[in-house]
């Protein structure tokens, strides 16, 4: 049986021609193979200059909460980078970067957690922006009797790859639906629902457009539908401001709790907190991923939410749509939604004590309520 695997560990406050003191020894990230024969993947170097370690943040010792949900999940190659396989360079110093920052092969790397038999109907749980598979953790147990349930981290986020802007993804909403296919297409060949939260529900809907003929059920939660949607909450939106965001968004507390529970009612335990600062906290390369990811939608989000009203309201739109709304959200106003569903019959559920990312507040009201759903 192999060995469980273990998260990359935290090392690089600076870049290293600007140290100033010795470092210790760094421990090597190995992922050995599976009895599925994937592919053995040893990392000696993952940082890439712009990383932070020491004071309050710094791992303890032992097995974190981070590790255990790493060690649930496994990586699907999925997507094939654009252009060559140039070394990526910082924005700063324009010196090359670590692997953080490095695309690993000439496709992608997605981690995704998966629960249930594999016989039971597929259901696919996408994470919402700025977040992780890891907000579905109270979602995958609910589900597992029924369904074969996965959760997976999008290019830029939690344990997938992340490469540097212009080098092989751009992180713009045309990549990610492009992308979104490339992995289902992997994980999921055959028929399934998806359940998609937040800002990412319409490049869902855009791709959910194009293959109907794949899908059961699309749920959307808390998906940014009326005009008023299309501007990012500041929370966000400092993200993509000139200089500073590029500052915010290495950030790990901006980045993650802040970003997070600003939202709506979540109190982030620490133990949780841990998981979602991980990434900034190991590489630069998830700031660089958040500051690019927000310049996109900052300017493609109105015309991709015109967009998704349009493929909802259309005659041709024959997959079974239900929207649920945490009433708590502090991002997205509720101003609209329900006479947006009600005009166009599709099905409309409240959860009262949830706000933005419901799957954080409510995770098992949200699971149970997705097995409703489905069962019909």
């Amino acid at each position: 049986m192999a060995p469980p695997l273990a998260a990359p560990r935290f090392h690089t406050a600076l870049p290293r021609r600007l140290l100033l003191r010795p470092q210790k020894p760094l421990p090597c990230w190995r992922r050995a193979a599976r009895p599925d024969d994937q592919d053995l993947y040893v990392d000696d170097d993952i940082g890439d200059g712009f990383s932070f370690s020491g004071g309050k943040y710094a791992e303890a010792e032992g097995p974190s909460k981070s590790d255990e949900w790493f060690a649930q999940g496994r990586m699907v190659k999925a997507h094939a980078l654009y252009g060559s396989k140039e070394k990526a360079k910082d924005p700063f110093f324009g010196l090359t970067m670590g692997k953080g920052s490095q695309s690993s092969d000439d496709v992608f790397s997605w981690f995704c957690v998966e629960t249930g038999s594999s016989s039971n109907p597929t259901v696919l749980l996408i994470h919402g922006f700025p977040s992780q598979a890891y907000s579905y953790p109270k979602v995958l147990p609910v589900l597992s009797d029924k369904y074969r349930s996965i959760a997976f981290d999008w290019l830029g986020f939690g344990f997938s790859d992340k490469p540097q802007p212009k080098y092989g993804f751009d992180y713009t909403l045309d990549e990610y639906t492009s992308a979104l296919e490339s992995l289902i297409d992997a994980v999921a060949p055959g028929k399934l629902s998806i359940v998609v939260q937040g800002y990412f529900a319409p490049i869902v809907v855009k791709y959910a457009n194009e293959h109907q003929d794949k899908l059961n059920h699309l749920i959307l939660v808390n998906p940014p539908i009326t005009d008023r949607h299309a501007k990012l909450p500041s929370t966000l939106a400092c993200f993509s401001n000139f200089l500073l965001g590029e500052i915010f968004s290495q950030d790990p507390l901006r980045a993650s709790d802040k970003a997070l529970t600003s939202s709506g009612p979540y109190m982030m335990k620490e133990e949780d907190a841990t998981v979602y600062r991980r990434p900034y906290l190991v590489s630069g390369s998830s700031g660089f991923a958040l500051n690019a990811i927000t310049r996109g939608l900052g300017k493609d989000l109105k015309g991709y939410i015109e967009s998704m009203r349009s493929i909802l309201a259309s005659d041709s739109w024959n997959t079974k749509t239900t929207i649920c709304w945490g009433m708590r959200d502090r991002w997205l106003t509720y101003d609209g939604v329900a006479n947006f569903c009600d005009d166009l019959k599709h099905k409309f559920v409240e959860i009262p004590m949830a706000g933005h990312h419901a799957q954080e507040d409510r995770g098992e009201e949200l699971g149970d309520i997705i097995k409703r759903i489905l069962r019909g």
